[in-house]
């Protein structure tokens, strides 16, 4: 399978993001890249990032968390990031990027997991945890959703899934932005531009709009709703913290809350942030994730 790799000179200095490369091949001969911070005996929380961002997005959060003595790992997706990308649309599908995150986690052998998700990182984790419990602890959602095509696509989402399908202009650091509200600094914005040097590389993002779950014949509804089923009767504890001024799924939470069993008795919030609530408000969360998970 044909593939591109961005260089390495693309990522050089990037402000808020020390961390060390890693890599694991998952298959096809793709390699994925993946944050790996603190102790290797610590617990894990996995860091799950969505459309068109990467691991980057969790800049602000990771340094807090390993502070406090966890595992942090935040994978770049297969088309994102540091990771490899396709360069056909086709190439990509939710099974290849659910097969791909699984590999990966089944090759570093994640166990007691802490899930946080956001965007198609809670399409992606979601799914993962339901299909694989017994690896997972607990998950925390913000601004995401799992699709199972029972509850139509709001105008906002088909707006942006045509934009993404037609528009001949697609600024990833610019579409970053518009998604926050607080802005990014120019070099923030070239930061989320810095995977993508050219549009050849950008099939990836492209496609995840359109991959969205939204009608009954699609592909990976079956998988979905059996996924959807799973989390109904999943009793781990299961938060939400959404961004409240994300106009499309700041109030994704809901269902959620109302599905989930283990979201019961939960410290559930909608505070001020934006779709990209990891950059407008990434201490908080990470304030948040370590209090839910280490209750004083």
């Amino acid at each position: 399978m044909k593939t591109l790799r961005t260089p390495d000179s693309r990522f050089e200095n990037l402000p808020g993001y020390p961390f060390a490369p890693k890599y694991l091949e998952v298959g096809d001969g793709l390699r994925m890249h993946y944050v790996d911070e603190g102790p290797r005996t610590g617990a894990v929380i996995l860091l799950m990032h969505g459309e068109p961002t990467w691991s980057y997005l969790y800049r602000k959060m990771i340094p807090p968390l390993v502070a406090a003595g966890f595992r942090v790992l935040a994978p770049d997706l297969i088309g994102f990031g540091k990771s490899d990308k396709l360069p056909q649309i086709a190439d990509y599908s939710y099974q290849r990027h659910v097969d791909w995150t699984k590999t990966w986690m089944e090759k570093l052998d994640l166990r007691g997991i802490s899930l946080f998700c956001q965007d198609w990182g809670s399409l992606i984790g979601l799914r993962l945890a339901a299909e694989h419990e017994a690896r997972f602890a607990r998950i925390m959602v913000s601004n995401g959703f799992l699709p199972t095509a029972r509850q139509g696509a709001s105008r906002g989402f088909k707006i942006w899934r045509a934009f993404a399908k037609f528009s001949p202009w697609f600024p990833i650091g610019r579409i970053v932005n518009s998604g926050c509200v607080s802005k990014l600094s120019a070099a923030e914005i070239a930061a989320y531009d810095a995977p993508f040097p050219d549009d050849r590389y950008k099939a990836g993002t492209r496609a995840f709009p359109r991959l969205v779950p939204t009608q009954e014949n699609d592909p990976a509804i079956p998988a979905n709703r059996a996924a959807w089923d799973q989390l109904g009767r999943w009793n781990k504890p299961f938060l939400c913290v959404f961004g409240k001024n994300d106009p499309v799924l700041g109030r994704a939470d809901k269902p959620l809350i109302e599905h989930v069993p283990g979201a019961k008795n939960q410290p559930h919030d909608r505070i001020w942030g934006g779709h990209f609530v990891q950059e407008d408000r990434g201490d908080e969360l990470a304030k948040r994730l370590i209090a839910w998970i280490r209750p004083v």
